[in-house]
């Protein structure tokens, strides 16, 4: 008998003729039917759970519109207007009072400044030597610039690199020695002399000379610097800043009683004056290189002084400041609504504490009469409920399209994916019941939504301000009765609609709830999928072996019919 061996059984239908392992294949698929069922349920869950998603998100922000209404500050805000904001500029808090108020600002406040004692640099030339003075490294207000300038029509040249005595020289040679220069090293000025009338400077000029040594045209004869050259050099230490009282060693000194130190070798007087203006000494210091002087600045306004004391050493007296003079600042002065009488502020801002207007800030800025209108901010309010009704709108609508059925030209009716959904129709009644009716408890003629002219449009679940009038006459006329119809603690619309919310999106809200049923209902079909297709796969592999077996018997047969015709021609 011959052998099967080397036969491939597992060829569907190689030994038997029938194609089993398409049997096998549409046998699967048919215990599959069940799936298809259960997929398209899966994906109705997912779709109606995305749903849910969408108006959760949209309930979240209906939510955060009616938390604004809720809140009895929304009410209390209030609007401040100027009449004339060149005058003054108005605000007012929150519950501040409201009226009509008149500001006849006479003084604006001021800073009180102590300005130092003038020409405190020491001279650009101490011994007088100008041949020994380098103009370009000379300690004058401003660095001198190379180039040319003009005396008498005549260009002058000049290299920072030049003597001073060089620069006379050349002023001579230039002018034919009809105009010579010098300096005086008692009062630290440079001065031109000349027979006739001298003629400073040119449009042509391009070195900044006579700007920098102060001489400009007098129309005479002799031209005198104006004032003196030299300056203080507040990037060196203190020791060597060209102080006309010089500063050595360590010392303290005190202003409005906020002590600070010094090492003259090792401080600039840069590095001092920023220490001052970054201290609790309420003053802003500088050195005035144009006017050769220091100055303090109050940084408060208002008729107070500034305190300076040398504790040891000299600083305040070598920069001249404790030898200055105090211009003393100036506190606003005004009255209020006609008024006599003067009230006072040591600052430009009026508040409450000087006029007595709960809750209203003035800025001065000019003297002069100014109105200022203090009201209701209505217009917070009426941007708070027209959020409102935009967001109520847009959940209303997305859940009745959600809801909603359609039937087209042939009859078909298409469901919505929340048709018939309790939860979703339950928002609809629910946001509609709560906003619409009256609010228990409250007296008077404005008892709910529709009294501020909020209606509903008659068509669908959503509403618009179909009556604006009704609501500005409400906020002009009862704001009281349109705060309690939103912010009433027990029964207000807001109140209740902001309750019922958290009910429903909150961490356990009914929302949250349903959507983790839909999510539990969508894995268990994934688990029912896995199971029936473990099931499907075992049933495959019992086919394919009956029928391998099958397909074995049948070529041994074969075989051995074979083997007896052979045998038995």
């Amino acid at each position: 008998m011959a052998s099967t061996s080397g036969v491939n059984l597992a060829v569907s239908g190689l030994a038997s003729g029938f194609d089993w392992q398409t049997l096998v294949t549409q046998l699967a698929q048919a215990e599959r039917a069940p799936e298809t069922v259960w997929s398209k349920t899966q994906s109705k869950l997912n779709s109606q759970n995305s749903a849910y998603t969408i108006i959760k998100s949209y309930l979240s922000q209906l939510q955060n519109d009616v938390q604004a209404l809720k809140d009895p500050a929304l009410y209390d805000n209030r609007s401040a207007q100027s009449a004339s904001s060149s005058v003054a500029t108005a605000a007012s808090a929150s519950g501040g009072l409201t009226g009509s108020f008149k500001f006849n600002i006479s003084t604006l406040a001021t800073a009180a400044t102590q300005t130092g004692t003038g020409n405190i640099s020491s001279f650009i030339s101490p011994d007088g030597n100008v041949g020994d003075v380098t103009v370009g490294s000379a300690n004058f207000a401003a660095a001198v610039t190379a180039g040319t300038f003009t005396v008498n029509g005549a260009q002058v040249n000049i290299a920072t690199t030049d003597s001073l005595q060089t620069v006379f020289d050349n002023i001579a040679a230039a002018t034919n020695n009809a105009v010579t220069a010098s300096y005086d090293n008692t009062t630290d000025k440079i001065t031109l002399s000349s027979v006739g009338a001298i003629t400073l400077g040119s449009a042509a000029d391009t070195s900044n000379f006579l700007q920098v040594a102060k001489l400009y045209n007098t129309g005479s004869g002799t031209v005198t610097s104006l004032d003196k050259l030299g300056r203080v050099n507040t990037d060196a230490t203190l020791a060597s800043a060209d102080l006309a009282a010089p500063i050595a060693g360590t010392g303290s000194f005190a202003i409005n009683g906020v002590s600070f130190s010094y090492d003259a070798g090792q401080d600039t007087v840069q590095s001092m004056l920023d220490q001052i203006n970054s201290s609790a000494a309420g003053v802003s210091a500088s050195y005035d290189v144009t006017n050769n002087h220091f100055v303090l600045a109050n940084k408060t306004t208002g008729d107070v002084g500034i305190a300076l004391q040398d504790v040891t050493g000299n600083f305040l007296g070598a920069t001249g400041l404790s030898g200055g003079a105090l211009t003393h600042g100036k506190n606003l002065l005004y009255t209020l609504n006609g008024s006599s009488q003067q009230l006072i502020s040591q600052g430009n801002t009026i508040t409450q504490e000087s006029s007595s207007l709960t809750g209203v800030t003035v800025t001065a800025l000019a003297t002069g009469t100014v109105s200022v209108t203090v009201g209701s901010d209505n217009a917070s309010i009426k941007t708070a409920v027209q959020n409102f009704i935009n967001d109520y709108n847009t959940v209303q609508s997305y859940i009745g399209s959600q809801t909603a059925s359609s039937t087209d030209s042939t009859g078909s009716v298409t469901s919505g994916i929340l048709a018939s959904d309790q939860d979703a129709n339950g928002i609809i009644a629910n946001l509609r019941s709560l906003s619409f009716a009256p609010v228990a408890g409250l007296t008077g003629a404005l008892d709910q939504l529709a009294k501020l002219g909020i209606q509903t449009n008659g068509k669908d679940n959503t509403i618009q301000l179909s009556d604006a009038t009704a609501l500005d006459t409400a906020l002009a006329n009862n704001l009281n009765a349109v705060k309690n119809i939103f912010s009433d603690a027990t029964n207000g619309v807001a109140v209740k609609l902001d309750a019922y919310l958290t009910k429903t999106i909150g961490d356990n809200g009914t929302i949250i709830k349903h959507q983790a049923s839909l999510t539990k209902q969508s894995t268990s079909i994934d688990d029912q999928i896995a199971n029936q297709e473990k099931i499907i796969t075992a049933d495959a592999a019992a086919w394919t072996k009956s029928f391998r077996l099958m397909e074995t018997a049948q070529a041994s047969l074969t075989q051995q019919l074979a083997y007896l015709n052979k045998a038995f021609p």
